[in-house]
């Protein structure tokens, strides 16, 4: 617990004079939150973070969950959130969310404690190697040594400084700090003096952190705008793109662009413009189901494309983007890490999307708000939406499309989604309706594993400060069950769609092979009742689609977290997906 009466300076010992100090100076850089998993190397990190004032902790006992709540927490936050664990194997288990935060650009510091330099390569209990550990996924490392007298500890403020600017700057991603101790590792009283310069006494007394790093701004040049609109400004026949944006700003600002070129909108999930937006001009939410006429795609081949934000989860958008070959394709994203796995893309601008987007306009001259062209396209989503809205209104039965529909209408206005890897994310950017009260979605789609979600759920509540919905299957549920402890004192409500396996790989070629059941099936027979109560989660097993908005609206209110079950079988919603898929063709393809 945070004494009152806490003072940076006021230390019991050098390895806390250098923890106390470090703390602060991340907390003075905007560092909020702190996930801690336990152990007994990383006592003076923890109790440092413990007795500050302005530190939050959060505590949970696996170090691969509490990892993931870090990284969720810095993707609703917009800022990095500190990990921190103790040496050895710990460390190994961030791995997964180091790797996720680095591949999407999301910020996140990771202290870890390591034994000193003696005791390194000795064969020392819970000592492995650390340094460099997370390889090329991390920005930037630093070694930090023992706390020593004979070194400034102004290093330790300055390397506090270069760790969230190296994290923030773009590209931004995971850092890794790597802080040796000695023992004792408690905070016992020391007889020796402890002497401070005068550059560390006057920050002491300040609230600035000692080396101060504006975060820079990605700025196109003139000339590349200049000839990207020179490119993109005679060509009706375009369309946007967008991926996952960060921030409102930057999803108003690809709203106005399409609409200022006259091109349809295609929004990703994770774009801030798929839900809750009341479908603003020429969005065509519906875009992945519409491609599913192989007349329409034929018909409306691009001749631009502008990709703007991260990856988009649509495969069947990026084949039809690939086979279309528009003579432009640009992507538009503050990150120089190329996004063109089928190498089609003609120009990367490295660009905040808000600039990117004002500098554009200003070089365009005024198109028709609407074209025969976007029409086409917003028709399309029309119609398919209608057949979306159809299986909702009518299906008696629960089924996963249906389960997308439901949340993304009935999501309370201050509640954000985040969506599972494998089916969810696929479903929920197939089948939401885009006129539903709903905010930000998020999901972990850089490296795209299912493991950590309901940590990362967690870490998403904590960061934005208010309640998540989850939308996760039961093998992702499996994987990150004891994520479950992290719900108590923050609201998530956990929609699992159990289909008692790998219900995606009903979609892929290996179906067709003797081998694909069990080794891809998967199949466990197991439900969620007995997990939810041994996290002492309301438990609810919906079996109809107004037993689900009952239940779902409950959970809501409660302003607690809950676990909810839907039960699908993985053969029957392969065939679901098909029969809409081929009433949205015919819908489209309809004269």
């Amino acid at each position: 617990m945070a004494d009152p009466s806490w003072s940076v300076l006021d230390a019991p010992n050098l390895t806390y004079r250098w923890t106390q100090l470090f703390v602060e100076e991340l907390v003075r850089n905007g560092v909020e939150t702190f996930f801690v998993a336990p152990g007994s190397r990383s006592t003076p990190l923890t109790v440092a973070i413990a007795r500050h004032p302005g530190a939050n902790s959060v505590l949970h006992v696996d170090e691969r969950g509490a990892a993931f709540a870090a990284l969720g927490a810095a993707r609703a936050g917009q800022g990095p959130a500190a990990w921190v664990t103790t040496s050895g194997t710990a460390v190994a288990n961030g791995l997964p969310a180091v790797v996720e935060a680095s591949v999407d650009g999301v910020p996140m510091l990771l202290l870890t404690a390591d034994r000193p330099p003696e005791l390194r390569d000795t064969g020392a209990n819970q000592t492995i190697d650390q340094v460099k550990i997370f390889g090329d996924y991390v920005r930037w490392q630093a070694d930090v040594p023992p706390p020593s007298g004979e070194i400034d500890p102004a290093y330790v403020l300055t390397t506090a400084d270069q760790a969230l600017h190296q994290t923030r700057r773009p590209p931004a991603g995971p850092v890794h700090v790597n802080c040796m101790f000695r023992k004792p590792l408690e905070p016992v009283e020391s007889e020796s003096s402890i002497s401070v310069p005068a550059a560390v006494e006057e920050w002491a007394v300040g609230a600035k952190p000692y080396t101060q790093y504006p975060t820079p701004v990605p700025t196109p040049s003139g000339p590349e705008v200049e000839a990207l609109a020179g490119k993109l400004g005679g060509t009706e026949k375009g369309l946007v793109v967008a991926g996952r944006l960060d921030t409102a700003a930057a999803a108003d600002a690809v709203q106005r662009l399409a609409t200022h070129l006259g091109w349809p909108l295609v929004p990703d999930l994770t774009s801030r413009l798929r839900l809750g937006t009341g479908q603003g001009a020429g969005q065509v939410p519906y875009g992945d189901l519409v491609l599913t006429s192989d007349t329409f795609r034929e018909a409306h081949g691009p001749e631009a494309v502008l990709q703007v934000g991260g990856r988009f989860a649509s495969k069947r958008l990026r084949l039809f983007l690939r086979d279309s070959a528009p003579e432009v394709w640009a992507v538009v994203r503050p990150d120089p890490s190329r996004i063109d796995p089928d190498h089609r893309v003609t120009h990367h601008v490295e660009a905040d999307v808000p600039a990117f987007t004002d500098a554009l306009i200003a070089r365009l001259d005024d198109r028709p708000s609407a074209t025969d062209w976007r029409t086409a396209w917003t028709t399309a989503s029309d119609r398919a939406e209608a057949v979306v809205r159809t299986h909702a209104d009518e299906t008696d039965a629960l089924t996963e499309p249906l389960v997308a529909t439901v949340l993304s209408e009935d999501m309370p206005s201050d509640h954000a989604l985040v969506a599972a890897s494998s089916m969810p994310v696929r479903d929920l950017n197939r089948h939401a309706s885009p006129t539903g009260p709903g905010g930000p979605a998020y999901a972990n789609r850089g490296a795209s594993g299912i493991d950590g979600t309901v940590a990362t759920a967690a870490g998403v509540a904590t960061g934005r400060d208010g309640p998540v919905t989850l939308l996760i299957g039961d093998l992702a549920l499996w994987h990150d069950l004891n994520g479950l402890a992290l719900l108590q004192d923050r609201q998530v409500v956990v929609v699992v769609v159990n289909n008692d396996g790998g219900g995606i790989f009903h979609f892929l070629p290996i179906r067709e092979h003797d081998e694909f059941d069990p080794y891809f099936t998967t199949p466990h027979g197991r439900d969620f009742e007995d997990a939810a109560a041994t996290f002492d989660l309301p438990y609810h097993h919906p079996e109809s689609p107004s037993g689900l908005r009952r239940v779902y609206a409950r959970a809501c209110r409660s302003e607690q977290s809950a676990l909810i079950e839907i039960q699908t079988d993985r053969a029957a919603n392969r065939q679901v997906h098909d029969r809409l898929e081929a009433a949205v063709e015919s819908a489209v393809e309809e004269r």
